[in-house]
C-alpha cells in the first residue's frame, strides 16, 4: 500500500487445479516476482480495493511496468483511483486458493492480471500508514515449508506477523539476502520487534473462513497476521 506479455511466469506450471475440492494449490514459488494493480473504489461509504495480480501469467516485465499510467489505468477501467504495488517476490513456499469459477481477468499496458483478493482499505490515509493491517479477502492457506528462513514483526499486542513478499518498489535494490539485517533499517512502532528464523516446522497462515489481515513496512514489504 496480485496470451500474457512476457514470458509465462512458474506458476503456469507448479498451479494444481482440484475442482472437486474446490481450489488450487501453487507450489515451489518462493522468489519469483510478480506485481499487482489495485484498482480503488467507494463501496457503501468504505473504500475498497479489486486486487489484479500478474503470477501465472508473466513476470511484470520491467519495461511495461515502468510505462504504466495510473491515470489512464483508472480511466480505462472506470475506477477513481489505481495504484501499483511492485515488483514484488514472494516468500512463502506453497499456497492454496479456495473458490473456483473462472478468473476474472483484465490488462494494464500490456500486462495481462487476474484479480486475486478485495482488500478493504479504510482511508486512503490509512492505506499510506506503515505497520497498520488491513484486511484481505482472499481465501487462502500460505504455507512456508520447515527449514525455511522468515523473516517475522512481533507486535505489543502479542500478534506476529510473517513476511509474505518482499518489494522492489521503495529500494529497487532489495534483495532477498538482505532481509535478515532489515531490522536496522525499520522505523518500528514503539515495542515492535524484527527478527529472522529458521522454522522447525511448517508455518501456515489459514485464511479460508476469516479475512486475513496485512500491512506494510517502511520498504514495502508486506506481512501476514499469523494465524495460528
Amino acid at each position: 500500500m496480485v496470451g500474457a506479455a512476457g514470458p509465462i511466469g512458474p506458476a503456469a506450471a507448479q498451479a494444481k487445479p482440484d475442482a472437486a475440492a474446490g481450489k488450487t494449490v501453487i507450489r515451489h514459488l518462493r522468489g519469483d516476482r510478480y506485481c499487482e494493480v489495485f484498482l480503488v473504489t467507494p463501496t457503501e461509504g468504505e473504500i475498497v480495493a479489486d486486487v489484479y495480480n500478474s503470477y501465472g501469467l508473466n513476470d511484470c516485465p520491467e519495461d511495461l511496468w515502468a510505462g504504466l499510467d495510473t491515470a489512464a489505468i483508472a480511466a480505462e477501467h472506470s475506477a477513481p483511483l489505481a495504484i501499483l504495488n511492485g515488483p514484488r517476490y514472494w516468500l512463502m513456499d506453497r499456497i492454496t486458493k479456495f473458490g473456483g469459477g473462472e478468473p476474472v481477468s483484465a490488462t494494464f499496458g500490456g500486462i495481462a492480471m487476474n484479480k486475486a483478493a478485495t482488500l478493504d482499505i479504510g482511508s486512503l490515509a490509512d492505506a499510506a500508514t506503515k505497520y497498520v493491517p488491513h484486511l484481505v479477502d482472499r481465501s487462502t492457506v500460505f504455507r512456508f515449508m520447515r527449514g525455511a528462513t522468515v523473516y517475522e514483526l512481533l507486535a505489543t499486542d502479542g500478534a506476529r506477523y510473517v513476511m509474505q513478499t518482499w518489494s522492489q518498489q521503495v529500494d529497487p535494490a532489495l534483495d532477498e539476502a538482505d532481509l535478515t539485517g532489515l531490522g536496522d533499517r525499520l522505523q518500528l512502532p514503539e515495542g515492535w520487534t524484527y527478527r529472522t528464523r529458521t522454522l522447525r516446522k511448517p508455518l501456515r497462515v489459514v485464511t479460508t473462513t476469516t479475512k486475513a489481515a496485512v500491512l506494510q513496512g517502511d520498504l514495502g514489504n508486506s506481512y501476514s497476521r499469523q494465524t495460528g
